[in-house]
């Protein structure tokens, strides 16, 4: 069954979307320092005893400055757990800090130091579709010398350890790109899903596609497991080749264009709209182009020819069918000629589906 039609689907594989959806977790409560109490002075009462109440003033000096101390730690501390579970949907770095102290010398000869931060700026997500800086000339999937994989155990446990050590392969091939766009970068995470779970992206269950949220694949073994037919065979290309246009959401995302295009959804009236499905099936056609482009380094001989035949022809025989009630992530052969294109292109500009005619994109 469909979903709500306000709601939009998540980027993953072709499939109908999910039908259960909900809000992302809110942020946590601030926190802030509990009010610190000081001792009050001890009174003068005579010019006598000037020895004890210089003993007093010290001792209560220093009993501030510990309160004080203390204090600012326990803000400190308090801010960093009330920002642990914050979660967006384009990632931006967090801005390191350079710390300056400075010494200011008083008439009684003490000091005192104080520590100011400054953010220094870091690589930014921009929030383009056509003109975003992932698609500047001369930026692809760079060649690597190779990547070792395991023997293909088709159990959970097996594609887990499949895709995990085709991963570092991955990220090395992209990671110079982003860093010639002057765009953050991050890892991807993967999660084996062979229960019902939620994310701050809906729901989803073990028998369906895999999906990318937030800078994570969701990975479903059972259901690639248990896919038949000569269009879908049980062999290692097919499931680097999902892996591949998994990771193609993962440069979306990190760029900025999962963003715009949610934006640009939004203001098209909804990604049930004609607008919205358009603009839909040009960012999962862009990330099946994407997919392309990982797999032509591995084809240099980083891994056997077989493999990435079977990953550019499944890629080929999926898409929106007929029997799809939403035409989201365009038809099989405009899915096998993005991956082609990518494949035998190997520049992010050749995918940027974006500025393509609405035929390529149908």
């Amino acid at each position: 069954m469909p979903p709500p039609m306000a709601a939009p689907p998540p980027v993953g594989a072709p499939q109908p979307p999910p039908a259960n959806w909900g809000p992302p977790p809110g942020s946590p409560p601030g926190w802030g320092p509990a009010p610190m109490p000081y001792p009050p002075l001890p009174h003068k009462k005579s010019k006598g005893p000037l020895v004890a109440v210089l003993l007093v003033g010290f001792l209560v000096l220093g009993v501030v400055t510990i309160g004080i101390v203390a204090a600012t730690s326990g803000s400190k501390e308090a801010s960093d757990s009330g920002n642990a579970g914050y979660a967006s949907y384009t990632y931006t770095p967090e801005p390191t800090t350079e710390t300056t102290t400075t010494t200011t010398t008083t008439t009684e000869s003490s000091t005192r130091s104080t520590s100011t931060s400054t953010p220094k700026s870091g690589p930014k997500a921009v929030i383009a579709l056509g003109d975003n800086p992932i698609h500047a000339a001369g930026l692809g999937a760079f060649n690597i010398d190779g990547c070792p994989l395991p023997s293909m155990d088709y159990s959970p446990a097996g594609q887990d350890q499949f895709l995990r050590a085709a991963l570092p392969c991955i990220e090395a091939m992209w990671k110079p790109s982003f860093e010639r766009a002057n765009l953050p970068y991050q890892p991807v995470e993967l999660v084996m899903v062979t229960s019902q779970i939620t994310n701050t992206c809906g729901s989803m269950g073990p028998d369906r596609t895999a999906m990318y949220c937030d800078g994570t694949i969701y990975w479903t073994p059972n259901h690639y497991a248990n896919e038949q037919g000569a269009a879908n065979p049980n062999h290692p290309g097919k499931y680097l080749g999902q892996l591949a246009h998994e990771y193609g959401h993962h440069i979306q995302w990190l760029s900025g264009i999962l963003r715009a295009s949610g934006q640009a959804q939004y203001e098209k009236g909804g990604w049930d709209t004609p607008e919205g499905l358009d603009l839909n099936r040009r960012k999962e056609l862009q990330a099946t182009c994407f997919g392309g482009m990982t797999l032509a380094p591995l084809s240099h001989g980083a891994i056997p020819a077989d493999v990435i035949s079977v990953a550019l022809t499944d890629a080929g025989n999926r898409g929106d069918y007929p029997i799809y009630p939403n035409r989201d992530h365009g038809a099989p052969e405009r899915n096998a000629a993005w991956v082609d294109h990518g494949f035998k292109n190997n520049v992010t500009s050749a995918c940027n589906t974006w500025v393509a005619s609405a035929a390529d994109v149908s």
